[in-house]
C-alpha cells in the first residue's frame, strides 16, 4: 500500500523525532524558515509630548514600554518594588542574597566574577527585537553554548544508567532511522505516492544523514564517537559499535533527544558578557531618573482622566497620576494589588496560575571541561533533577557555576523537600553524570521563581477565564495596558515582554493620536 508525503513525513518524526522529519522535508525542498523582525511602532517622534504614562514594574516589558514611551517625548514614570532593574532577569553573583517571600535569605559566596544567571540565560539568534536591544544600547554579547554533542544522556532504566554521549545516541538514531528508510524505499513501500525522482533524493540523501553503506545498512561512524581515537603512529581509528535500536527508541529515555531542534533552541545563542542582566541596566542608564526603586505598587484605581496609582517609597505612601498606566506586573503580584480592573481582566488575573521554575546553581573546579572535554550545553536525566547546565562564559578558568536541576517544581515531590534535600538530589544528579565528582560541588544556591520576593512565579501556567484569557488581556482596560511575556504567544522569553511592551506603547500612540485628531486632548478613555 502507497503513503502520501504528509504521512511519510509523519512517520519519520516518530521514529527519528523533529530532527530526522525537519531535514528530510529540507532534503525534499520543503522546509524554508526565517526569522521575522518587530514591527515599527506607527508614532513620530515627539507625538507623546504632554502625556503622561505610568509603567508599573522594572522588568524588560516595563523597561522597554518605557524606554519607547521616552523616544516618543511621553512623560514616564517606572515604578519599580526592587533596588534594581529586571524582574526576573536576574544574575546571581557574590556578595548578593537570595531573598524568599516568607524572609529567608541565601548569601551568594561564589568567587569574584564567577555567575549564575538565576533567570532568563539565553537569547535565541530568532529573537531580534532582544538582539535589536542589545545592539542599540552597546551591550556585548557573546555565544551562549546551548548544546553540546559531549554532553550526555542518562535514565536510570536504560543502559544500565549509564550516561551516553549525545553525539552517540543522535547519530546512532539516524542511522538507524535512515537504513529503515532505505529499506522501505528499495523494497517499493513508498512507490505510490513518491513519484521516482523523490525516491532517488531520499536514497541519496539517507546515505549521507545516516551515513549508509554501499548496501544500505548502517554499522556505526565516526560522528557517534571512537572506540579507538586516530593517533600518531600505527594508532588508527576505530568507530564505535551502535547502541542497540531497542535502547534508542525508548521513548522516554530519548524525550530530550531533540530539543536543540525546536525554533528557538537552535544555534546560535547569544548572552550578555558579565551575565543577562547586563540588558536591563543598560535600558535602565537609558531611562535613568525615570526609574523609580523601591517603589512597590500597592494600589491601581481609573479616574475620569486616566488613572491613579498609589506606591509606597521610603515608608511614605504617594500616589502618581497619568492620561494611561502599562502594568508589567505578573499576575501573581497584580492579583494582590486593590484596582478596579473591569470584570473580564480581572477574572483573568485573579484566576491565573503561574509555573514554579527552580535552578540550583554550584560553584565547582571546572571538572567538565578538564576531564569530560564538555564546553557548555546541557546534560539531561530522566530521573531527578534535571538538566546539568555547563556554563558557556569564563571558559576554561579554574572554576565555574554549574546548574543542577532547572524544571518546574510545583505539584511535585520535589516542592516539600528542605533546602538540604534539594541539595541532596541536585549533587546526586551530578553524580549520575559525572560520577565522583558530587563531592567537588560548593556553594549552592537555589531559586525557586514561585517562593522569591517579588516574583511569586516564573512564567504563566494558565490564564484565568480559560482559552480566551489571552484574547481579553492583550486589549487594553480603559487607560491600562498589559505587557510581559504573559501578554504574548512567547511566554517565558524576553522577546515575548518586549514585542507585547512596542504593541502596548503602539496601542496608546493610537490612542494618542485619534484624541489629537478628534480635538478632545489626550484624557485616557475610560470603559
Amino acid at each position: 500500500m502507497g503513503i502520501s508525503r504528509r504521512n511519510f513525513l509523519m512517520r519519520v518524526g516518530q521514529v527519528g523525532g523533529y530532527s530526522a522529519a525537519f531535514a528530510t522535508m529540507q532534503s525534499l525542498g520543503l522546509m524554508p524558515m526565517k526569522g521575522a523582525e518587530a514591527e515599527i511602532i506607527q508614532a513620530a517622534p515627539g507625538s507623546g509630548k504632554g502625556v503622561k504614562v505610568v509603567v508599573l514594574g522594572g522588568g524588560i516589558g516595563g523597561l522597554v514600554s518605557a524606554y519607547e514611551l521616552g523616544k516618543l517625548g511621553y512623560d514616564v514614570t517606572l515604578l519599580e518594588a526592587r533596588e534594581r532593574p529586571g524582574g526576573r532577569n536576574w544574575t546571581g553573583r557574590a556578595g548578593q542574597e537570595v531573598c524568599f517571600c516568607d524572609g529567608s535569605k541565601q548569601a551568594i559566596g561564589w568567587e569574584e566574577g564567577n555567575y549564575q544567571n538565576l533567570g532568563p540565560a539565553r537569547l535565541p539568534s530568532t529573537h531580534w527585537t532582544m538582539l535589536g536591544y542589545c545592539r542599540e544600547l552597546g551591550v556585548p554579547m557573546e555565544v551562549e553554548i546551548n548544546t553540546s554533542r559531549s554532553t550526555m544522556l542518562q535514565n536510570d532504566k536504560a543502559n544500565d544508567g549509564k550516561p551516553v554521549p549525545q553525539r552517540k545516541a543522535i547519530n546512532d538514531t539516524r542511522g538507524h532511522v535512515s537504513e529503515l528508510l532505505s529499506k522501505c524505499i528499495a523494497h517499493g513501500s513508498l512507490d505510490a505516492e513518491l513519484s521516482k525522482e523523490d525516491r532517488e533524493r531520499m536514497t541519496a540523501f539517507l546515505k549521507i544523514y545516516g551515513p549508509l553503506n554501499d548496501k544500505g545498512a548502517y554499522t556505526g561512524s565516526d560522528r557517534a564517537g571512537y572506540k579507538t581515537p586516530p593517533g600518531a603512529g600505527a594508532q588508527m581509528p576505530v568507530d564505535e559499535a551502535p547502541m542497540d535500536m531497542r535502547v534508542l527508541l525508548d521513548e522516554n529515555f530519548w524525550s530530550d533527544l531533540f530539543v536543540e531542534e525546536a525554533w528557538d533552541w537552535q544555534a546560535t545563542m547569544m548572552q550578555p558578557v558579565g551575565g543577562m542582566d547586563r540588558i536591563p541596566y543598560a535600558f535602565a542608564k537609558a531611562l535613568g531618573p525615570v526609574v523609580q526603586y523601591n517603589s512597590p505598587v500597592t494600589e491601581i484605581r481609573k479616574t475620569p482622566n486616566g488613572v491613579r496609582v498609589s506606591y509606597k517609597q521610603g515608608g511614605v505612601t504617594k500616589q502618581i497620576e497619568a492620561s494611561y498606566c502599562i502594568s508589567a506586573l505578573p499576575f501573581s503580584l497584580l492579583k494582590k494589588i486593590p484596582n478596579d480592573l473591569s470584570k473580564p481582566f480581572k477574572t483573568v488575573v485573579d484566576d491565573s496560575t503561574m509555573g514554579g521554575a527552580y535552578k540550583i546553581a554550584w560553584e565547582s573546579r571546572r571538572f567538565w571541561e578538564q576531564d569530560y572535554n564538555i564546553y557548555g550545553g546541557l546534560s539531561y536525566l530522566m530521573q531527578g533533577p534535571s538538566p546539568i547546565w555547563y556554563p558557556s562564559s569564563r571558559l576554561m578558568h579554574p572554576t565555574g557555576v554549574v546548574v543542577s536541576g532547572y524544571t518546574d517544581e510545583l505539584n511535585t515531590p520535589f516542592y516539600n523537600l528542605s533546602l538540604e534535600e534539594k541539595f541532596a538530589a541536585s549533587r546526586a544528579s551530578i553524580e549520575k553524570i559525572h560520577p565522583g565528582h558530587g563531592k567537588e560541588l560548593m556553594n549552592p544556591v537555589f531559586c525557586g521563581w514561585s517562593r522569591v520576593l517579588w516574583n511569586e512565579g516564573s512564567w504563566i501556567n494558565q490564564y484565568g477565564g480559560g482559552k480566551s484569557g489571552y484574547d481579553v488581556i492583550i486589549q487594553a482596560d480603559g487607560p491600562i495596558y498589559f505587557a510581559g511575556d504573559t501578554a504574548s504567544h512567547i511566554v517565558g522569553w524576553q522577546e515575548g515582554a518586549a514585542l507585547s511592551a512596542r504593541r502596548a506603547v503602539g496601542m496608546i500612540s493610537d490612542k494618542v493620536k485619534s484624541a489629537k485628531l478628534a480635538g478632545t486632548g489626550t484624557a485616557a478613555v475610560v470603559s
